[in-house]
């Protein structure tokens, strides 16, 4: 197992589709779980659902030390009516790159942590806490089979852990010449919300002005329009002013702005496509996803109902964005919270700085920054125990190479050189790591 090449163990993981829904992870977990094994590691497998299964795995450390937590998940998004070069569950190596669904999100970064864990157990290294791996189903689509139903089921085995790596960050991010490393430290909260409109009815061959339709028309004319309120909050300040203080005039002026919130708006409007990374992270935002309404062509319908996939900011919580969106849809239109996901209520930076020395060490034009991440992850579910995560995956990526247009996209692939950098990278926190 030993002198398997890391792109190698990475071909292997895409073979296995485990896209979700359904997910039918068990097979690539078993397959894991057979590496360790072999490697003379244990681990358990556990799941409330035979074709939904999960892996902990520990090596041992001396104990002088709290553990350290490394996780992440198998399954992976539809590629489903996407035009792929190559197949998507082939694995292929073709242009110094392994192609196929998950090579970024995230099977690749599995593979880092794996191929990291197996050296340190074949080099006979003994860390200083242990090294618990953590290989879950389900991140895709809720985590209700995941990472939550570890968390839920499983508290103890996570006791004494204070950090964790897992997904998003550590990746190349080119900005004015020069070459930042994102490290998440905190996330947006995921929010579904419910917008019921009503008015009148009818029949269809009666013209109805003002109905629920033509409401419904407005309000998606109006988030179309206009943004959410402006919020600055610890991390995303910690990110934006990380980046300025690295960079020259202009650039460095037009991102101070950015925390200006009178400015904001304004700054980001000029700045179109090339300030998309950080809208997000300066507003809750409401994304229309999901429209119901009408059920016979010939009927006007008196209510349409109309989804949000809501994400809110941290440090914020649902009656906040309930709020703002309900100053933007008016009074005639009910709103309703279907979900929330709750996030970390505060960031823990003491493992920054190790993680920042490490990505330099690797790439000495590395400049490590802070990093708030406008989607979700399984984090928010291993913070209940009290674990920050930072998202630690490094990557190596070169210019052509955008890494969150490329997730959950056709073409999704990962440059060879940036697994072996990964878990070069993975392999120097475990030796370093000092809790």
């Amino acid at each position: 197992m030993e002198c398997m090449k890391i792109e190698e163990l990475l071909q292997k993981l895409i073979r296995f589709n485990t896209t979700n829904p359904p997910g039918n992870e068990a097979e690539c977990i078993m397959y894991i779980h057979g590496l360790l094994k072999e490697a003379g590691i244990d681990s358990l497998i556990l799941g409330d659902k035979g074709d939904r299964l999960n892996l902990i795995a520990r090596l041992k450390g001396n104990g002088s030390k709290p553990p350290l937590l490394m996780y992440g998940h198998v399954d992976v998004v539809t590629a489903a009516n996407q035009i792929w070069q190559h197949p998507p569950f082939e694995g292929i190596i073709e242009d110094g790159y392994v192609w196929g669904r998950g090579a970024l999100d995230m099977k690749g970064a599995v593979a880092m942590m794996i191929s990291a864990v197996l050296r340190a157990k074949s080099e006979g290294f003994i860390p200083s806490g242990d090294i618990v791996l953590c290989i879950v189903c389900d991140e895709e689509n809720d985590g209700i089979y995941g990472a939550k139903y570890i968390v839920d089921n499983y508290p103890e085995l996570f006791k004494n852990i204070k950090y964790a790596i897992g997904e998003i960050g550590g990746f190349t991010m080119p900005i004015g010449g020069k070459r930042f490393y994102p490290i998440m430290v905190a996330e947006k909260q995921r929010c579904a919300i419910r917008a019921t409109v009503k008015g009148q009815g009818g029949h269809g061959s009666m013209p109805v002005k003002d109905g629920a339709m033509a409401k419904l028309g407005e309000l998606l004319v109006r988030l179309n329009k206009s943004r959410l309120p402006v919020h600055i909050t610890l991390p995303a300040k910690m990110m934006l002013q990380a980046l300025s203080s690295n960079l020259g005039f202009p650039t460095n002026i037009v991102l101070k702005s950015l925390l200006n919130p009178v400015l904001t708006d304004k700054v980001l409007d000029l700045l179109g496509d090339k300030g998309r990374i950080f809208d997000p992270v300066l507003h809750n935002t409401a994304n229309a996803t999901i429209v119901r309404g009408g059920e016979k062509i010939n009927v006007i319908p008196c209510e349409t109902r109309l989804d949000f996939d809501g994400r809110i900011l941290p440090g914020f919580a649902p009656e906040d964005i309930m709020g703002e969106l309900g100053k933007l849809a008016g009074r005639d239109i009910e709103l309703q919270i279907l979900s929330y996901d709750k996030g970390p209520d505060r960031i823990d930076m003491g493992m920054f700085e190790i993680l920042g020395s490490i990505l330099k060490e690797g790439d000495r034009e590395a400049i490590p920054i802070p990093f708030i991440v406008s989607g979700v992850t399984d984090a928010r579910f291993f913070s209940k125990l009290g674990i920050q995560t930072y998202g630690f995956t490094p990557m190596i990526l070169k210019n052509d190479i955008d890494f969150s247009r490329l997730i959950h996209s056709a073409d999704e692939r990962i440059p060879v050189e940036a697994l072996s950098f990964g878990a070069e990278s993975i392999y120097k926190l475990i030796v370093g790591y000092d809790g």
